[in-house]
């Protein structure tokens, strides 16, 4: 009995000492001894990978432990965007989010773009900014509609958002219409003013034109690649995919590569207001509340009296109504006027009208020169030539209307002027074609060659300008758009119009 006893003690012995040893061993030290919740956030934020873009989060993501860490292996779970939809929106990009309506683009393009913007915070931010002007009535109106709300977003794709954004192709404005897709959609084009630059009047005919296109072709993608390239172009690619039994969805049609990245560019844009804390960029505040009205101005008025009657700097006012190509009303109109100021404006108004200072327009006669009227109103040729978009070349006749001073001190006047871009200014209507002669003649024909470049060509060097956020947001690598621009300056050869361009 004794040595059964025995045993059962050695071996009691032999189990408890590698237990012990082991316990010993692995026993933690002080600065181990922690609360488990105590851990930082950041040790936390490592073990579940970084963030990247939603185009590259399809990638495998890795976890690594030491021999003492336990971790527990699990799927990573995609972060979904919650809203609360029983609360006001708390600024204009909330409200944005809260109407997005159209089905995500998942492509490498996607994140491209994303690159490209987040690679240029300075711009994004700024852009986003000049935005907000507009962000509300753009929306209002999209929710009107019933249609999805990331298309205000569109406006930065097509012109930065910028209203006096003109393309090589004579795009212009926030939406960048041509001029035969404004006319089409009743945007007024003359002289006195262009309703493509108009905000109020170009966010209603682009809302018609995309819904429009909507109906035809069922698909958001396509409505938008048929924005930038033409309705018939993109309904001959869809034709072409179902010929030969391939997909006839966007990221599978035959396309330029303009509009290839035309959808991932607006798709990078709602990532990024979707989740900017995800890309650590800070959207901008603009507030979820009305920005403008419209107040009713009478004929006579120019922009620079009426931006000091709206106590507003005059940059700040034209960015408001960038529709008048004259720096003055030639006819009863709308001015856009922010909600804070409009009573005020109106009161102000009415005293200047009984002032009897004004701006009128004048019928050339028989025997008027530019030079002889300009002398009777007290301009300069020069002062004549810019307000009325005229140049040396131009040739008026007896019934042209010009617009001169009457009892007003012209300065504002020509300081606005300035700001009107010179191809939208100029009105060509006056200046007289070359002649078959003058093309044969070295000094005329070399000045009817650049007076094509003067009116035609101003936005040739669009594309070179992208990067600068002057207008479209793309640059030499990233794609972009048809590098719609402000600057009025010639820039030496016109370029050939951007695809795009030919159907709107």
């Amino acid at each position: 009995m004794a040595i059964p006893l025995l045993r059962i003690f050695l071996l009691v012995i032999a189990l408890a000492a590698p237990a012990s040893s082991a316990t010993a061993e692995d026993a933690p030290t002080p600065e181990t001894l922690a609360p488990v919740d105590a851990a930082p956030a950041e040790a936390t934020t490592q073990s579940l990978g970084s963030l990247r873009p939603p185009s590259a989060a399809r990638a495998a993501e890795g976890l690594a432990a030491s021999r003492s860490q336990v971790l527990e292996l699990r799927d990573p779970v995609p972060r979904v965007l919650t809203l609360d939809l029983t609360r006001d929106a708390n600024d204009i990009w909330d409200r944005i989010r809260r109407g997005f309506g159209m089905p995500d683009l998942d492509t490498e393009a996607v994140a491209e773009q994303q690159l490209f913007y987040l690679n240029r915070p300075g711009f994004l931010k700024k852009v986003f900014e000049r935005g907000g002007r507009y962000l509300y009535h753009i929306v209002d109106e999209l929710e009107r509609r019933g249609m999805p709300t990331e298309l205000a977003l569109l406006p930065m794709v097509e012109s930065s958002y910028n209203p006096m954004a003109y393309s090589r192709a004579r795009a212009s404005g926030l939406w960048q219409f041509i001029p035969s897709t404004g006319r089409n959609y009743n945007l007024t084009q003359d002289k006195w003013v262009d309703e493509r630059r108009d905000v109020i009047a170009s966010t209603n005919a682009a809302l018609d034109y995309l819904q429009t296109i909507y109906e035809m072709h069922g698909d958001w993608h396509l409505a938008l690649a048929s924005y930038n390239w033409g309705e018939g172009a993109v309904g001959r690619a869809v034709q072409r995919n179902l010929a030969k039994g391939l997909p006839a969805e966007y990221s599978q049609l035959r396309m330029p590569e303009e509009t290839r990245n035309y959808v991932p560019k607006l798709q990078a844009l709602k990532n990024i207001v979707a989740q900017p804390e995800l890309f650590h960029f800070e959207l901008p505040y603009v507030p979820n509340t009305r920005h403008f009205v419209t107040v009713t101005a009478p004929a006579g008025i120019d922009l620079a009296t009426a931006a000091r009657l709206a106590e507003m700097p005059l940059d700040e006012f034209i960015a408001l109504n960038p529709s008048y190509n004259r720096p003055a009303i030639a006819q009863a109109n709308s001015l856009v006027i922010p909600v804070d100021r409009a009573e005020r404006f109106r009161a102000r108004l009415a005293e200047h009208e009984s002032s009897g200072k004004q701006w009128r327009t004048y019928e050339m006669r028989r025997g008027d020169t530019l030079a002889s009227v300009a002398r009777d109103f007290g301009l300069s040729v020069s002062e004549l030539h810019q307000i009325n978009g005229l140049d040396a070349r131009s040739r008026v006749s007896p019934g042209y209307t010009l617009l001169v001073p009457n009892g007003v001190e012209p300065d504002g006047a020509i300081a606005a002027a300035r700001m009107i871009p010179r191809n939208a200014a100029l009105d060509t209507s006056t200046i007289p074609s070359a002649s078959t002669a003058d093309k044969k003649d070295g000094r005329k024909g070399a000045q009817a060659k650049d007076s094509g470049k003067t009116r035609a060509g101003k936005a040739s060097a669009g594309s070179r300008n992208r990067a600068t956020g002057k207008a479209s947001s793309g640059s030499a690598k990233a794609p972009a758009k048809s590098g719609a621009r402000v600057a009025p300056k010639a820039s030496g050869k016109s370029a050939k119009p951007a695809q795009k361009n030919q159907k709107r």
